[in-house]
C-alpha cells in the first residue's frame, strides 16, 4: 500500500499545505488594516469606533481596582466560572433592565467581549454553506466571523429606519426556494454600525414575528443601546420576545464602560445557553476573573447610570460637530443623522470610490472606513463610515475639512480620467500619495 502523499508548503510558508480548509476563509479586516496609520497623532482619525475613555472617572476606577487586588486578589487572579461570575451576571441583568429585558442571572453567559459571544453563536449554529442573513451594510467584525465559519452571507436591505421587514420576508423566501438553510438573522437594531440608524419598535415587532413564523433565530447585537443622545432607551428586540426562545442577545461593557476589560455577554434560550457555555469552556476555559470582578466593583460602587449619561453628552456634542462640518464642507454628499451611538454613514458623489481614495486621504492626514468593509461581497465603495466618538469636536471639524479637500480633488480626477478609472494607480496624480500596506491592529 502506497504511503499517503506528503502535503507541501511554499517557500514563504512551509506549512501552507497543512492548514485546515477553513483557514482559507480567514481574511484581514479593511478597518483593522488602517489603524497603524490612522493612530499617528498627525492624522485625524474618523475611522475607529473607540470610546472616549478620558470621560471615565479614571482615578476612581484605579482606586476600585487597587482595592480589589488588595482585598480579593487571591480570588480575582484565580480561574473562575466558565459561565461567568454570578455577581457580575446579576449586575448584567440590572443593566439589561434599562432596555426592558427581564432575565435571570442564570440566562447570562459572560464572554471575552461580545465579539467572542458572536463567535460562539456562529460556531454552534453554522455549518459550511449555511445562510446568515444580515443587514446591508453590516458590522465588519461579524462579517469576519461568518467568513471564518464558511457561512453564506445574504445581505438584507435597510433604509433610513433600519432593516426593511418586507425585504427580510423576500430574502428568506428566496433562500428557502433555493434550498438554502437559513440559520439566523444577525442585526444591530439600535444605532447601527456602520449606518447609525435606529429601528422603530413597530419594525422590531414585525421582524420578530417574521422570524418566529419562518423558524429563523435572531441574533441581536446591542453595544450602543444605552447611548441615545436624549436619554431615550428603545426596547431591545429581546424584551419583546415573551417566550425567550427567538432571540440571542449580545451585550458588552466596551462602549458604556471600557473595552480594555474585554467583557461582554450573551443571553440565550436555555438549550442554546448550555451549548454556549460548553463552547466557551472549550475555547478559553473561563472569562477573565479579574476583569469581571473589577466591573462588578465599578457597578456596585459608582454611579454607572450617571456615567452613561455623561457619555451621551460627550457623543452628542461630537455628533453635532460632525453633522455641522459635513453640512459646511461636504454639501454634495449625503449622510445619515444618528440620534445615538458612534457613526454616520456617508454616500459619496457619483463616480467616487471610497476604497480607492483612502491612500490619498491618509496622505492628507485624515482617515475613514471604506464602505466596502461592511459588505460580504466588497460592494459599498460609494459609501464611507465616519466615527465621531473619539476625536474632539475641533479635531472632527478639521478632519472633515481635510476630507472635503480630498473629495474635491477626487472629483477632479474623475472628471479627468472618468468614473471607475480613478484607483490606487492614479495616486501619482496627487504628487505624493503612494499605495500603502497597512498592518492589522485590533479595532471595534
Amino acid at each position: 500500500m502506497a504511503a499517503p502523499q506528503q502535503q507541501t508548503g511554499t517557500r514563504l510558508d512551509p506549512w501552507y499545505g497543512s492548514y485546515a480548509q477553513r483557514t482559507h476563509s480567514l481574511r484581514s479586516s479593511e478597518t483593522r488594516a488602517l489603524f497603524s496609520v490612522a493612530n499617528r497623532p498627525e492624522v485625524v482619525s474618523l475611522a475607529g469606533g473607540m470610546p472616549y475613555i478620558d470621560a471615565l472617572p479614571l482615578e476612581i476606577v484605579a482606586k476600585i481596582t487597587a482595592d480589589l487586588i488588595a482585598t480579593e486578589g487571591s480570588v480575582a487572579l484565580q480561574y473562575g466560572n466558565g459561565q461567568g461570575h454570578p455577581v457580575l451576571r446579576e449586575h448584567i441583568t440590572e443593566v439589561m433592565a434599562e432596555e426592558g429585558i427581564h432575565a435571570h442571572a442564570d440566562d447570562v453567559v459572560v464572554t471575552t467581549g461580545s465579539q467572542q459571544a458572536l463567535d460562539l453563536v456562529t460556531r454552534i449554529f453554522i455549518d459550511p454553506g449555511d445562510v446568515v442573513l444580515l443587514e446591508a451594510p453590516s458590522y465588519v467584525g461579524a462579517i469576519s466571523v461568518f467568513h471564518s465559519y464558511e457561512a453564506e452571507m445574504v445581505h438584507v436591505e435597510q433604509d433610513g429606519q433600519g432593516l426593511v421587514p418586507e425585504a427580510l420576508r423576500q430574502a428568506i423566501k428566496r433562500c428557502k426556494a433555493a434550498g438554502q438553510h437559513v440559520k439566523f438573522l444577525y442585526m444591530i437594531p439600535t444605532f447601527h454600525n456602520p449606518a447609525g440608524t435606529l429601528l422603530p419598535v413597530s419594525r422590531r415587532q414585525e421582524i420578530l414575528e417574521i422570524c418566529r413564523k419562518e423558524g429563523v433565530l435572531i441574533v441581536e447585537d446591542n453595544p450602543y443601546g444605552l447611548l441615545g443622545f436624549d436619554g431615550t432607551v428603545t426596547p431591545a428586540i429581546r424584551s419583546l420576545d415573551e417566550t425567550g426562545e427567538s432571540v440571542v442577545y449580545l451585550g458588552t461593557f466596551s462602549k458604556t464602560f471600557a473595552p480594555g476589560y474585554r467583557t461582554g455577554w450573551a443571553v440565550a434560550p436555555h438549550a442554546v445557553r448550555e451549548k454556549l457555555v460548553l463552547a466557551s469552556e472549550a475555547s478559553i476555559l473561563c472569562p477573565s476573573h479579574a476583569s469581571q470582578l473589577s466591573i462588578s466593583a465599578y457597578l456596585e460602587h459608582c454611579d454607572w447610570r450617571g456615567q452613561i449619561d455623561d457619555y451621551r453628552g460627550v457623543y452628542k456634542e461630537r455628533c453635532d460637530a460632525m453633522l455641522q462640518a459635513l453640512a459646511e464642507h461636504m454639501p454634495d454628499c449625503t449622510w445619515t443623522v444618528p440620534t445615538g451611538g458612534f457613526y454616520t454613514w456617508v454616500k459619496l458623489p457619483e463616480g467616487l470610490d471610497a476604497k480607492a481614495m483612502l491612500p490619498r486621504a491618509t496622505t492628507a492626514l485624515v482617515a475613514y472606513c471604506s464602505g466596502s468593509a461592511f459588505y460580504a461581497d466588497g460592494t459599498g465603495t460609494d459609501h464611507m463610515r465616519l466615527s465621531f466618538c473619539y476625536p474632539t469636536p475641533d479635531r472632527i471639524r478639521e478632519g472633515v475639512r481635510r476630507l472635503a479637500g480630498v473629495i474635491q480633488r477626487e472629483k477632479e480626477l474623475v472628471e479627468l480620467f472618468g468614473p471607475g478609472l480613478v484607483g490606487h494607480d492614479t495616486s501619482a496624480a496627487d504628487g505624493d500619495a503612494p499605495d500603502i500596506d497597512f498592518p492589522a491592529p485590533d479595532v471595534a
